[in-house]
């Protein structure tokens, strides 16, 4: 399978997992739902990695490039990303972390020499536009986030928004490298993903009030738990690893970052809302950039 479809299946399986962790996500608080979910990921990526063999991939320096790429994407990343949710809420903090599809043509540009010219050029402005347009506008005014209307922390929020962007930009980076060698994707998605769960377990055994549970965790949420965490974690982290091995890391970050986009008619079948004219206008955007990204 081309890389192109490896990024966009990525997408998706980030979109459907959102779609489920609404729930578990409230009912256990932003950082303990990452920490379980991060749990079950590691558990499930290390049983594949031994049934494959993957482990044997691996060696000291490459478990240290991909240690430090989870502690910079998924640890620092993620954590930057929930706090700046929490000062502007989802819609404006996902319009920031959007752009880290921007910040990584940057990157690779000056740092592997990747270049984006012609249609491939046209097509990640107008995937980056639509992305950007269905979640600024994406919501009718009555839907907006109780976040949303506050006004306190605005500029540090779009700093934490920003530097979340810049590390998923920058640890997506890092890989690119490491996985045109013979390092078995799910071995790498195994090692990041320990090292973002040991980071977060500290986080909690510190002290942080932030890191603990709202309310205990029952079966039900614990599912949702695993489901999310084998959709978004498992297998849309090693489908963007995999696609890293043959594709450039620009397409690569422009084509995963679709999904604000792709889980639009989801919410419209499960919860029978009709999607605003920006998530329309958003929508039609990013299919003409992915079609002409994809053609070239």
């Amino acid at each position: 399978m081309s890389f192109e479809y490896l990024a966009l299946l990525a997408a998706a399986c980030w979109a459907f997992g959102s779609l489920l962790s609404a729930q578990a996500a409230t009912h256990l608080g932003a950082f303990a739902f990452t920490r379980y979910r991060m749990l079950v990921a590691m558990v499930l990526l290390w049983l594949m990695t031994l049934f494959n063999n993957g482990w044997q991939t691996l060696s000291s320096e490459s478990i240290s490039l991909l240690a430090l790429s989870g502690a910079i994407g998924i640890f620092i990343g993620d954590t930057a990303l929930f706090a700046a949710m929490n000062r502007l809420g989802p819609r404006r903090a996902g319009v920031l972390f959007a752009s880290h599809a921007l910040f990584s043509v940057v990157l690779a540009y000056f740092w592997l020499g990747e270049t984006l010219w012609g249609l491939g050029l046209i097509g990640s402005s107008l995937l980056l536009s639509g992305v950007m347009i269905a979640i600024l506008f994406g919501k009718r005014q009555n839907e907006q986030h109780q976040w949303e209307s506050q006004q306190h922390g605005i500029s540090l929020g779009i700093a934490l928004g920003l530097l979340a962007a810049v590390c998923q930009a920058v640890s997506t980076l890092m890989l690119k490298p490491l996985m045109l060698t013979a390092v078995d994707a799910i071995a790498a998605s195994a090692v990041r993903m320990t090292t973002g769960f040991i980071l977060h377990l500290l986080f909690l055994l510190l002290g942080f009030k932030v890191a603990r549970s709202l309310l205990p965790l029952t079966g039900r949420i614990f599912s949702l738990v695993i489901i999310n965490a084998t959709l978004s974690m498992v297998l849309g982290m090693t489908f963007i690893l995999q696609a890293l091995k043959h594709g450039d890391v620009g397409k690569v970050a422009m084509l995963s970052s679709v999904s604000p986009v792709l889980i639009l008619p989801m919410l419209w079948l499960v919860y029978k809302r009709r999607p605003a004219w920006g998530a329309w206008l958003g929508a039609l955007l990013t299919v003409l950039g992915t079609m002409l990204i994809v053609g070239t």
